[in-house]
């Protein structure tokens, strides 16, 4: 077999400062750490749209969602954001070149935004699995089966059953999830062991691989088994599944720390299960003519940040939310251990699979190829900032400044990275103005002119109603 296999991780709101490769001393990575050391670890690497679908987009096209052109809501969707749209039938593929080309393609998914009706992300792959029940997003149990003194956990069972489908409160995620989470039968594991099925059947021809896991999203409850790694044993709160998307001014410290544990253990969960999948992968003498590219989609603040925002809302992409994990390892150890500190976006992993793969999109790609600084072999072209559209807020990094503003062109934050690397003091109100009308300029010309804009829009919500005239931030 002389074309090599390609495996992409996609891991969803797994921030980068909660893994041991990237210097986090007390969060467990064990086996995300051993990859980092056989990979080449990406320092500065942001996504070119938010928040989910839109990423989703990117991955499987190579093409950027950004600025958000054509959005189109679907009736009865979970989610209604510019650029939340499916995969439009006229556009290709990574899957379906690779598949053309005599690739076995295979989708093991648990985000479960991918597969609402209509969205197509399964298009090109001859294999595809969704393992149910990660998530109260997932339209699958029945909340009115859980027995009420089981959500007592959560809050109050009769709050919580006035809102009955609210995606990650206590019915649904206990209809879906079941009532205790065991480890073995969670829907992580459930992914990677069938990932792991996929590359020993697979193991004789060339294949494609997308793992798109939805952990270590919300909702935040981990296994107990990694939830007392990290978790204060003197807790008595209720357990909070998500936050609030705002500031954290309502909740007490120690119930911020127990979300952070819960966190904590979702990341250890997943580090296991990824190391289940790279062990089986490995035995199997795959190593030698598969590459693995493993990245998360964006991750989430945890008041760390000059507003004390928690959660990931559209006007508040911050450091937490923006810099993202990237390790590419290459067959036979090629480059590892090395560290890559350029710009570069997700969406570069799409033209690096293409390139690895020795195939082209017909339509082409508005990613680079990591190549170049994964061998030191070819052409890179250095970028001087990067871009990203959340909803109707933007988002603008440079070498030297950080800035937040929207499709209005109003700014908001802007944080002197030389001063201030990590991102805790706006200073919006003294900066000088320049800094802000280069990030206008450079986001006006990365969208190609004006933003489009959907605020007046009307879509049709999951109870058939027809809503618009509002902000969809």
């Amino acid at each position: 077999m002389d074309r090599l296999n390609v495996v992409i991780v996609m891991v969803d709101t797994l921030r980068m400062d909660y893994m041991g490769c990237y210097g986090n001393s007390t969060i467990h990575t064990p086996h995300l750490d051993a990859f980092a050391r056989q990979s080449v670890r990406f320092t500065r690497a942001y996504p070119e749209s938010l928040p989910t679908i839109p990423v989703r987009r990117a991955l499987h096209t190579g093409r950027r969602a950004f600025p958000f052109r054509n959005y189109r809501p679907l009736k009865w969707g979970t989610v209604y954001l510019p650029g939340w749209q499916p995969l439009a039938d006229e556009e290709d593929t990574l899957a379906e070149t690779l598949a053309e080309a005599g690739y076995q393609t295979g989708f093991a998914c648990t985000t479960q935004h991918c597969w609402n009706p209509g969205y197509n992300f399964e298009r090109g792959f001859w294999q595809w699995e969704y393992p149910r029940g990660y998530s109260g997003e997932d339209r699958w149990g029945s909340p009115f089966g859980v027995p009420r003194h089981m959500l007592t956990r959560y809050g109050d069972p009769d709050t919580l059953m006035q809102r009955p489908h609210a995606g990650n409160s206590g019915p649904m995620v206990l209809a879906n999830r079941g009532l205790t989470m065991v480890d073995e039968q969670t829907a992580t594991a459930r992914l990677f062991r069938w990932a792991a099925q996929f590359v020993e059947d697979n193991r004789e021809r060339p294949f494609y691989l997308l793992i798109d896991s939805f952990a270590p999203h919300e909702p935040w409850e981990a296994p107990q088994e990694y939830y007392r790694l990290y978790a204060n044993p003197n807790y008595r709160g209720i357990t909070h599944l998500s936050s609030c998307y705002g500031p954290a001014d309502g909740y007490a410290p120690e119930e911020i720390e127990d979300i952070k544990a819960h966190y904590a253990g979702l990341v250890t969960h997943l580090d296991h299960w990824f190391g289940v999948f790279m062990e089986r992968l490995d035995a199997l003498g795959l190593g030698k003519n598969t590459a693995v590219l493993f990245l998360s989609d964006h991750g989430t603040n945890f008041t760390d940040n000059p507003r004390n925002i928690i959660g990931k809302p559209a006007n508040s992409m911050y450091p937490g939310v923006m810099q993202i994990p990237l390790l590419v390892r290459l067959p036979g150890g090629q480059s590892a251990g090395e560290q890559r500190d350029e710009f570069v976006y997700n969406l570069d992993v799409v033209a690096t699979a293409y390139d690895l793969a020795g195939l082209r999109s017909e339509q082409g790609v508005d990613g680079q190829s990591l190549l170049p600084l994964l061998t030191g072999q070819g052409q890179w072209q250095p970028r001087e900032y990067v871009t990203c559209r959340y909803a109707n807020s933007l988002c603008y990094i440079d070498d030297t400044h950080w800035v937040l503003t929207d499709i209005d062109g109003q700014p908001q934050d802007i944080m002197d990275l030389e001063a201030d690397p990590l991102c805790t003091r706006n200073i919006a109100d003294s900066a000088d103005l320049a800094i802000f009308r280069r990030a206008w300029e450079r986001l006006l010309a990365d969208a190609g002119g004006a933003f489009p804009d959907y605020r007046g829009m009307q879509w049709t919500d999951a109870l058939g109603r027809v809503i618009g005239g509002t902000r969809l931030a």
